[in-house]
């Protein structure tokens, strides 16, 4: 919905002519001022910035003997006046709001803070370290004896002798190595790629003979081989004879195990099949001596023998038993 509200600015005087007119010359005004600060910028021709600058601290106006308080907001005059070495000093020119009085405020890099230079008093609320058991700030400027303790400890005979005697020599060493590395860059540098390029030549052989015993034991890629010495070399070869002893005698002791059992022997027959005769089965056992034996003979030996018990159980003949009928009389 459009809204039928308009809007009247402070100055409108309806005998000047009509709102449509005075709203054409204020846009006309607007458009003029090009300056991305706006109305702020109204005195950077004087190199004075209109800024928001808030108290610092407690005052006391000279113009009208009220008190202002910390924290208070003024449209201040921004304006640089100096430097103190190379940080910019800065002055904040206000209007009281209770008078017409103007108060100048500026800042103090030296001691970093605030200093009211003109139409105002400052409270003093300071911190004095000298009244209240600590040490007052060195200042750098101050001629005389220092009154920072470090700064005392540095005018003694006994820092002086360490400075001449020990800082200086070793400041002295220091520079002299640094002038003779720095002498020369070019053949420094042509003699550290030298060394470099032998280093890396030895390094690529070895790394291919590395690749070589991988590749022919099946070795993974990233596995670290060590380099062959002395003592490495005695305690493969010692290890590996203790391995070899052990199958030895693993070995020797199977072999006596094998040759301690008797093999017994077949029947005489091919087929080992016993006679039969009235009614019952009788066997003759073939008596032979036992002799060592291999594992090979003791093995068919065994196969031969179940060979045998088999076919004798199958030859065998079955008995049946026929059930007859009782007849009734």
């Amino acid at each position: 919905m459009q809204g039928f509200n308009k809007y009247y600015p402070p100055d409108y005087d309806p005998s000047q002519g009509s709102l449509n007119k005075v709203r054409g010359e204020a846009s006309t005004a607007i458009l003029h001022c090009k300056h991305a600060l706006g109305d702020r910028a109204r005195k950077l021709d004087q190199g004075i910035l209109i800024t928001r600058f808030e108290l610092p601290f407690n005052i006391w106006c000279d113009g009208c003997n009220n008190h202002i308080g910390m924290g208070v907001r003024y449209n201040a005059e921004k304006k640089k006046i100096g430097n103190y070495y190379s940080t910019p000093i800065f002055s904040f020119r206000c209007k009281c709001h209770l008078c017409d009085n103007w108060f100048e405020i500026q800042t103090d890099p030296k001691n970093t803070r605030y200093v009211v230079t003109s139409g105002a008093r400052q409270k003093d609320e300071e911190w004095d370290p000298e009244e209240n058991g600590g040490f007052a700030i060195h200042d750098p400027d101050k001629k005389g004896i220092p009154d920072d303790p470090l700064a005392a400890l540095e005018k003694t005979s006994e820092a002086q002798t360490n400075l001449t005697k020990v800082q200086i020599p070793r400041l002295e060493a220091l520079q002299s190595v640094s002038e003779h590395y720095n002498s020369d860059p070019y053949a420094l540098s042509v003699k550290a790629r030298n060394k470099f390029r032998q280093e890396k030549k030895v390094e690529q052989l070895k790394r291919k003979a590395d690749d070589d015993i991988k590749g022919r034991y099946g070795l993974p890629v990233s596995l670290s081989l060590l380099e062959d010495d002395e003592k490495a070399n005695q305690e493969a070869k010692q290890a590996w004879e203790e391995a070899r002893q052990e199958f030895q005698s693993q070995e020797s002791s199977k072999k006596r195990r094998i040759a301690g059992l008797e093999v017994p022997s077949t029947s005489s027959s091919r087929t080992g099949v016993a006679t039969l005769g009235s009614g019952s089965a009788s066997s003759r056992p073939h008596k032979s001596n036992s002799k060592p034996r291999s594992s090979l003979d003791t093995l068919r030996a065994r196969i031969m023998e179940n060979t045998a018990k088999n076919s004798t159980v199958s030859t065998q003949p079955r008995i049946s038993k026929t059930i007859l009928p009782i007849r009734k009389s």
